[in-house]
């Protein structure tokens, strides 16, 4: 439900961004003109360096076999030289966003007022964080709404990138580079998804 949600909110703000100033780099966000092209040319590299794929969802396979003593054949496997470079890459990504929240810029998320205006119309005001407060807290996870979003959402992204074999960034950014049919398809699934949850499942569930 986070990511459906943050498919309507890009679907109806109108961002924009101008650029800062090289020596605010380290403390700020950085442009999409820099972080983009690193995280598109960030494919290549792993393939020409070592012939590994790029992917996040699959750093869950390798936790499970490396801390949950399994008989199924699906676990049994050498994650150390399959999967350690990507664990490691995922402890980086965990330490950069504490890094970020604690000694960054504060976030602040750039949304159009036609988008607060729908959100408010649907319950939610607090928008100062990363995500509406009412519904991704400790105190929202006891109502309905709040339990659907991230339980039972977070059930669903979890199958989900299981029974498609790759999440976001295995998808759309190795499997659409490598140009790959089912990664296509995938990708358009993320989308539909998240529009259908944005305008059909939020209004009701709100």
């Amino acid at each position: 439900m986070l990511s459906s949600l943050r498919c309507g909110i890009c679907v109806r703000a109108a961002v924009r961004e101008s650029p800062e100033p090289m020596s605010k780099w380290p403390t700020e966000t950085w442009p999409w003109y820099v972080s983009g092209p690193l995280i598109g040319l960030f494919v290549p590299a792993l393939l020409i360096t070592g012939n590994k794929v790029f992917g996040i969802s699959i750093n869950l396979r390798h936790i499970c076999a490396a801390l949950i003593p399994s008989k199924a054949d699906f676990f049994r496997y050498d994650w150390r030289r399959v999967g350690l470079w990507n664990l490691v890459f995922l402890l980086g990504i965990l330490i950069g966003g504490l890094l970020a929240t604690r000694w960054g810029s504060p976030t602040v998320i750039a949304i159009s007022p036609a988008t607060k205006a729908t959100l408010n119309q649907m319950g939610l005001h607090d928008l100062s964080g990363v995500a509406p407060r009412e519904i991704f807290s400790w105190q929202a996870l006891l109502t309905l709404r709040g339990f659907v979003s991230v339980v039972l959402g977070g059930f669903l992204v979890g199958f989900g990138t299981a029974y498609a074999g790759g999440c976001t960034s295995g998808h759309a950014i190795s499997g659409l580079a490598n140009f790959e049919f089912p990664s296509l398809l995938a990708v358009l699934g993320f989308f539909a998804g998240g529009l259908a949850a944005t305008y059909f499942i939020l209004p009701h569930l709100l």
